[in-house]
Order: structure tokens, then C-alpha cells, then sequence
């Protein structure tokens, strides 16, 4: 097992330190870029932006995908989406599977960002902590954290359009999301890894949002996983080997041979959730699944990439010695990673909650026997959407969306006043009409009317009636603007 330093993190000679340093998990990808200006993408004019906001790098989307779906399957997807997001505790409680099935196929672009917000009980914790961030947002922060998070900015997706200008206005949300966190948890400060997280975050969803997914994640989903000594990080290596000997006995027994730690090659894919291994359009699908199913779905893509890269003799044939097992796992080939084939074998991997936990106790006891107890005791994990929600059960009114759009009536003008005067004679001519019916069924008049007279038009409201709230909206589930910023739509 990798030797590691209380407070500094790793120390290895292949896993470098994550914590504390101005080192970046990005380092490969950006020592490839060139000069700064090249970093953030002043020199990519030529380059064209794909639909997920890249102009250039590894994680470009390229051309068309057989897995792309098609407008009119993605349209019927937005309406039930926004109907689960309507009563989105009664779906959680009572509908979890068909959820739990809508996140596996993929949740619509359009939507996203507000059902991560959701999904991690991101929505709860901002209504619940009104005013929270923009407190923590104001204060000057530690600079001992700042220092490092400023210097880390810029390597965070430097392809992506949000992130490609030096004090752009991606960059300084990050900034402000990563300052938040070392404010709302000092005791745990800054870790390298939160920021592709955050910035993923950001990506589809304004800062607050942002902030409140982040600390879900950090707190509820990967517990301990970001605190000095990342000895939760190590647990979990532990328990990615010993699933993989009964998903695949022959990575194991190769990587137990060559006397390969799980911290060597699992650390980033974990601490980031694979947002720096895997294509985007890959990353967005896992991220659907980890939100909504929890810690499991990041066990399930090691050990299917674990499987695919070394499950058999004739692939490891190229992979004699430890070094060259660590190149192959380095560089995943593209065609385990591709959407399509990767979400269906994460669907079908036999790994539950319930064997996440035996494993996670088993090798609890056997690290307490080892090296004693752990330093950073960290809360008990939540296995996705629903256990978060059954936790913390939500009022009603956290999970509202409160409509922003909001019609008024317009300040009256020369035209309003000229309808204002028919109808005020409108309502002259009807009061006659009642007086003359009145009169001719008391017999005192008698008036011959026209049967074939045209039907009189009708007059116009009242100019001081009150206007129908939400009359083209009400009753739709398809809210134009809601509170979780419809500009990400």
C-alpha cells in the first residue's frame, strides 16, 4: 500500500499529491498545451465549439453518435421530467424504480442541472440555508486555501468555453464555489479533486447550485473522500479489489502478481468521478446514474473498465510487468468508454449497495487490525436520491418551483382609455336594453323587436377586472421559468 503522510495526501511515486499543492491532476494534459495563451484557448479561434461547450482536447465530442437521441424521444423525455420535478418527493418515495430507469437513459440536456439539484438534495439544502452562500460568498476565506485554488483554475477543462479565459466568468464561479466550501468545512479545507467536480457542476447550474451539489457530494455521496490523509479513498480501493476478484478473477489475480495497489490506478477515477477519464457524453450518463444510485455506479465503471482492460490471457499478454499494466490502465482504449457499451455493461454489473457495505465493514475491521483507527471519522454514506431524501425528509415548500416570470398589468394608455369609454357606453346601452325588458314584461311598453336582427358582439371585460393569474400556464406542468434558472434550459 502507497505510504501517505497525514495532511499531505498521497505520496507515491506514480500518485502525486492532492492536497495542499499547486500540482494539478491535470498536469499531463496541460505540460501537452503549450504557453498559457494556448491554456485558455486564445489561441483556438479556428477551433468549432461541439454541443457540449469544448473547442479542442480530449474530451471533444466529434461528429454525430449512434447513441445520440432522437428530437422527438428527447421532447416526450422533457415533459415527464418536468412532471417528476413537479412532485418530485412522491416520484423519490413511491416511484423511485422509474426514476432510478429515467436517470439510466439519460436525463435531457435541457434539464439536467436542475435534476442533479434534485437528485442530490442540492434544491433542500439551498432552501433550507436561505442566504448561506451569499454569506460565505462575501468573506475574504483563508489565504493559505486560496493560493492553491487560484493557481488550479485554469486547469479545470482549459478546452471547455466556460473556462478558457484567465478571470473569465467561469473561472471566477469556481473560484467562488471552491472559497465557499473551505469556509462552510475549514476543518477539511480544499482538496485538487473538488474542483473538476465543481466545475462540472457549473457547467450546468448557476454558482449557489453549484455549491450546495458540491457539498452533497463531498458530505452524502463521497464522505471523506476529499479530507487529509484520504484514507476514505483508500478503504474504497480496497473494496474496488476485492469486488473485482469475483467480477473478474483474472485482473485480479494479475494485479494482486504485480503487487499493484488500488490507490495507484484509482484514485483520480474515484476522487473525480471520472470526469477526467472518461469522453463527455460518457461522464454526463454516469453522472446521471451516480446521482440518483449513489457510490455504486462509480464502483461499477472501475470494475467494468478494470474488466475490459485486463479480463483475459490474450490481454494480458501485452501487460508482462507493472509498468506496463499501469500504461494500459493510464490509457483506457476508446472503445470501452464509448457511450453506448459502457452504460449498458454499468446497468448489467451485478454489484449492489449491499455488497458495497459487507465489503466496506469487512475491510474496516481489517485496517483497524492493521493500522489502528482511522484519523478522519466521516459520516455515514448515502446510497443515492432516495436514501439522502429518507434521511432528511423535505417540506413540501423546499422542493416548490416558484415561477419567475410574472405578468402584470400594463400601466394604462391613450388606447386603453378610448376601450375604457366604449365600454363605459357598453355598459350604458345594456342597462337601457335590461330597463326596456322590465318595462315590456310589466306590460307598461310594448316594443316589437326583429327576429332575424344579427346577435349584438360581444363587449369587451372591464378595463378594472382583474386579470386571470397564469391564464395560458395554469395547470401545465411545463413551468417556462422556475427558480432553478431556466436559462440552462
Amino acid at each position: 500500500m502507497a505510504k501517505v503522510q497525514q495532511g499531505n495526501g498521497l505520496q507515491s511515486g506514480v500518485s502525486k499529491s492532492l492536497r495542499g499543492t499547486t500540482e494539478s491532476l491535470a498536469d499531463q494534459e496541460s505540460n501537452s498545451f503549450g504557453s498559457d495563451n494556448e491554456v485558455n484557448g486564445f489561441a483556438k479561434t479556428e477551433s468549432q465549439t461541439d454541443k457540449y461547450g469544448f473547442i479542442g482536447g480530449a474530451q471533444q465530442h466529434t461528429g454525430e453518435s449512434a447513441d445520440d437521441v432522437p428530437p422527438e424521444v428527447l421532447r416526450q423525455r422533457e415533459v415527464k421530467w418536468l412532471e417528476m420535478l413537479n412532485s418530485w418527493d412522491k416520484w423519490i418515495a413511491k416511484r423511485h424504480k422509474k426514476v432510478k430507469l429515467r436517470c439510466q437513459k439519460g436525463i435531457p440536456p435541457s434539464l439536467r442541472g436542475r435534476a442533479w439539484l434534485y437528485l442530490s438534495g442540492g434544491k433542500v439544502k439551498r432552501e433550507q440555508n436561505q442566504g448561506k452562500f451569499q454569506e460565505l460568498d462575501s468573506q475574504a476565506g483563508d489565504p493559505k486555501w486560496l493560493d492553491v485554488i487560484e493557481k488550479d483554475l485554469h486547469r479545470q477543462f482549459p478546452f471547455h468555453e466556460m473556462f478558457v479565459a484567465r478571470g473569465g466568468h467561469g473561472q471566477q464561479d469556481l473560484y467562488r464555489v471552491l472559497k465557499a466550501y473551505t469556509l462552510h468545512r475549514p476543518e477539511e479545507g480544499y482538496c485538487q479533486a473538488q474542483a473538476p467536480i465543481a466545475a462540472v457542476l457549473l457547467m450546468h447550474m448557476p454558482a449557489e447550485d453549484a455549491f450546495w451539489c458540491l457539498v452533497q457530494i463531498c458530505e452524502k455521496y463521497l464522505p471523506g473522500y476529499y479530507s487529509a490523509g484520504l484514507e476514505a479513498i483508500q478503504l474504497d480501493g480496497e473494496i474496488l479489489f476485492a469486488l473485482l476478484k469475483r467480477v473478474s478473477p483474472a485482473a485480479h489475480r494479475h494485479l494482486k502478481k504485480h503487487k499493484i495497489d488500488p490507490i495507484l490506478y484509482m484514485t483520480e477515477w474515484f476522487m473525480c468521478a471520472f470526469s477526467r477519464t472518461l469522453p463527455w457524453a460518457s461522464v454526463l450518463r454516469v453522472w446521471d446514474m451516480f446521482l440518483c444510485e449513489g457510490v455504486k455506479i462509480i464502483f461499477r465503471v472501475g470494475l467494468v473498465l478494470l474488466k475490459c482492460m485486463l479480463g483475459s490471457q490474450e490481454k494480458l499478454k501485452t501487460c508482462q510487468g507493472q509498468y506496463e499494466t499501469m500504461e494500459r490502465l493510464r490509457a483506457v482504449e476508446p472503445q470501452y468508454m464509448q457511450e453506448g457499451f459502457l452504460i449498458h455493461e454499468i446497468i448489467e454489473l451485478p454489484v449492489t449497495e449491499r455488497d458495497i457495505e459487507k465489503e466496506h465493514h469487512a475491510q474496516l475491521r481489517r485496517w483497524k487490525e492493521t493500522r489502528g483507527e482511522l484519523h478522519c471519522k466521516s459520516p455515514p454514506r448515502m446510497h443515492g436520491a432516495r436514501a439522502i431524501m429518507e434521511a432528511e425528509p423535505p417540506s413540501r415548500r423546499d422542493l416548490q418551483q416558484n415561477p419567475t416570470i410574472i405578468v402584470e398589468s400594463p400601466p394604462a394608455t391613450r388606447s386603453d382609455e378610448g376601450i375604457q369609454d366604449e365600454t363605459d357606453k357598453g355598459r350604458t346601452r345594456r342597462t337601457k336594453t335590461e330597463k326596456s325588458k322590465e318595462k315590456r314584461k310589466s306590460g307598461s311598453t310594448e316594443v316589437l323587436t326583429n327576429p332575424y336582427a344579427p346577435p349584438s358582439d360581444p363587449q369587451p371585460p372591464p378595463h378594472d377586472a382583474p386579470l386571470l393569474k397564469d391564464t395560458p400556464l395554469q395547470g401545465s406542468n411545463q413551468s417556462l421559468s422556475s427558480a432553478e434558472q431556466d436559462t440552462y434550459l
